[in-house]
């Protein structure tokens, strides 16, 4: 009765205070927890204001969009207000105008976000949207830079202040702002991207704002293989669309805790629902993969290597995923004609092989470029479907204008509608639609693993910022598992051939628990792993989707310690940047009364010189125990802790 009574003068003091704020145009809403605030102001232009624990996180900035016919959000009318509780995880006001438009906004104790919704009876032309998030000219800010809008697989540039960027300075989301005084930090990001270009954000008189890619009204194939959609030329305008809709949710994720970004689902939780009905048949788990190691095979009594990629050495693949508990085989680039699905090469069997894989339960991924998919989207699906494919693994995207963004739903649904999980590759960031198609397992969007064959840029001072930033997005495909494992000193890229990596060999593992990855690649040759079986214990123990989260300790760019929980059982991965330090690893945890055994993999003493080095011991653990984690430069560990009888 205390309880209910407490809210309800809460509630009747949020409305006074609104109803006197929205005489004179203001409107406020705060998250459950109270520590975020949205202020919004109608008079005129329409701007809002982000204040967390009392500091001003984002300064007034607009909010707009520019159609063919009108602008609005500029001297807009205002008809009504109204509020809405959201079952206690978020409260939302809805502001509609007069021109046949709402304003949406939501606070979160995970952040805020706003979003347009229009009632038009005819179709409209977005010319633009004005998004501005102004953060201040003194924040840091950790930027996926880019001058193209083709890429996101991108590093990220650091830089002291805002003001340090150069103007026009393009940047894909999400991407991190950081106010050094207060120690509050600001990821901007978006959420349920539909039928709309992607946003990314540009230095703009002195601040960030949005920016879009145009309309294309004219493409071509070209660019890597020739099978690219590259446009050649761009509208004026970002989008033709119905005129009544939803648009996306912009999104501004704040906190002055870092472990916080480690599980942050607010773009998922913006999104639509599920679209697809009794997805059981939706299976995530671990592949063994050829294409990272070029298919070589050290020490196989088999030919290998990337002319040999036959029936017999993909059968090869299957018996070692079969072994050790791999749920899938990917078949990357090479099964197919790469302008014609259906043109099977004759020196691979693919029915023969998915056949052989069902046979010891496991599913293969089949690689398509998506340009080539989309030439007959039906018919494609419907042989991949024939021939009893798990999934597909779509590549070569690099666009997220509005017609890109609707290629990645049609996928989707086509595939849905057949029982195929989808991949995809050479992609945009995720928005949130793999919650309308859980079919859709992986996006890659990062910097990954593939990197390491050409360069120096996937390395563990940007893996320690991805599950700050990227992950944020939702889920991404690295693609871990090296078993060549270098110092900062004495790695090189290696390709064509067997590549290293940089980090040690519990950095690598530890990806394995950190990195959300529902479709988890092991990117190394079977043959590397069956030299080591105490690695191989814990990948093919180790699963790719979890029941429960813990962060046990975070620092953007340095370190990250999870625990994450799968039918009883627990698995904790630590990972390091190129700082040695010492981790608290508290089991406090567990739960009461129970004992553990508890499976080390630790960083080895001599790590510093030999990546590949680490150790393995077993010990019994409950939740009073801690211990101390020396990580290595680069380095990591993992746990894996099972119930003891």
């Amino acid at each position: 009765m205390k309880h209910q009574l407490f809210f309800l003068l809460l509630a009747v003091c949020f409305l006074l205070a609104f109803g006197s704020q929205a005489r004179q145009g203001i409107y406020e809403i705060q998250s459950p927890d109270g520590h975020l605030k949205m202020k919004i102001s109608t008079a005129n232009a329409i701007s809002y204001t982000v204040l967390f624990k009392g500091h001003e996180a984002v300064r007034p900035s607009a909010v707009a969009m520019m159609l063919d016919k009108q602008i609005l959000g500029s001297s807009s009318e205002l008809i009504k207000a109204k509020t809405n509780a959201g079952k206690n995880v978020f409260s939302e006001l809805t502001l509609d105008f007069k021109e046949q438009f709402s304003l949406v906004f939501r606070a979160y104790n995970e952040g805020v976000a706003y979003r347009f919704v229009t009632r038009f009876k005819d179709s409209v032309t977005v010319i633009n949207e004005q998004a501005d998030f102004n953060v201040g000219s003194g924040c840091a800010v950790t930027y996926p830079e880019t001058d193209l809008l083709t890429a996101w697989e991108l590093s990220y540039q650091q830089y002291g202040s805002l003001a340090d960027i150069p103007e026009g300075k393009r940047a894909i989301t999400p991407a991190l702002f950081s106010d050094q005084k207060s120690g509050i930090k600001v990821v901007v990001a978006e959420s349920d991207l539909l039928d709309y270009p992607g946003m990314y954000l540009q230095k703009k008189d002195g601040d960030i704002s949005g920016f879009w890619a145009g309309y294309p009204l004219k493409t071509e194939l070209g660019s890597w293989g020739n099978f690219v959609s590259v446009v050649k030329e761009r509208a004026g305008y970002i989008a033709k669309t119905v005129g009544s809709r939803t648009f996306p949710w912009r999104v501004i994720i704040v906190t002055d805790d870092d472990k916080e970004l480690l599980d942050n689902h607010l773009v998922y939780e913006l999104a639509r629902p599920s679209q697809i009905g009794r997805p059981q048949w939706i299976k995530p788990g671990k592949a063994a993969w050829e294409w990272w190691h070029d298919a070589l095979l050290p020490g196989a009594d088999i030919p290998s290597g990337m002319d040999n990629r036959n029936t017999a050495l993909y059968k090869y693949y299957i018996d070692f995923a079969a072994a050790h508990g791999l749920e899938y085989l990917m078949l990357d680039a090479g099964w197919s004609d790469n302008y014609d699905l259906l043109k099977v090469k004759p020196r691979v069997d693919v029915s023969e092989l998915i056949r052989y894989g069902k046979s010891k339960n496991v599913g293969v991924f089949l690689w398509c470029v998506g340009t080539t998919l989309l030439k007959d989207l039906d018919k494609n699906l419907d042989f991949l479907q024939s021939i009893g494919a798990a999934g597909i693994k779509v590549d070569f995207f690099d666009r997220d204008d509005q017609l890109a963004i609707q290629w990645f739903e049609k996928i989707a649904k086509a595939a849905a509608k057949r029982k195929l999980m989808v991949n995809f590759h050479g992609c945009s960031k995720p928005t949130g639609l793999q919650k309308a198609y859980p079919n859709i397992l992986n996006y890659e969007a990062v910097r990954g693993a593939e990197c390491s064959k050409w360069d120096y840029s996937a390395n563990p001072d940007q893996h320690l910022l991805y599950p700050f930033i990227r992950m944020i997005a939702g889920p991404m495909d690295y693609t871990p598992g090296s078993m060549r494992n270098r110092t900062k000193d004495n790695f090189k890229p290696v390709d064509p051939g067997l590549p290293a990596t940089q980090g040690t060999r519990c950095h690598e593992l530890a990806m394995f628990v950190v990195f959300n990855q529902p479709l988890a690649m092991l990117c190394d040759s079977p043959t590397e792993y069956e030299r080591d079986p105490d690695v191989m214990k814990f990948l093919s123990a180790v699963p790719t989707v979890f029941d429960e989260t813990r962060v046990l300790g975070a620092k953007l760019g340095e370190y990250a310690l999870m625990a994450k929980k799968k039918n009883g059982q627990w698995f904790v991965g630590a990972m390091n940047n190129w700082q040695q330090r010492t981790l608290k690893l508290d089991f406090s945890f567990l739960e009461d009364g129970q004992t553990y055994t508890a499976r080390f993999y630790k960083d080895a003493a001599d790590a510093d010189q030999n990546a590949e080095h680490y150790t393995y011991e077993m010990t019994r653990v409950n939740k009073d125990t801690k211990i101390d984690l020396i990580l290595a430069n680069g380095g990591g560990a993992v746990v894996h802790l099972i119930k003891a009888r």
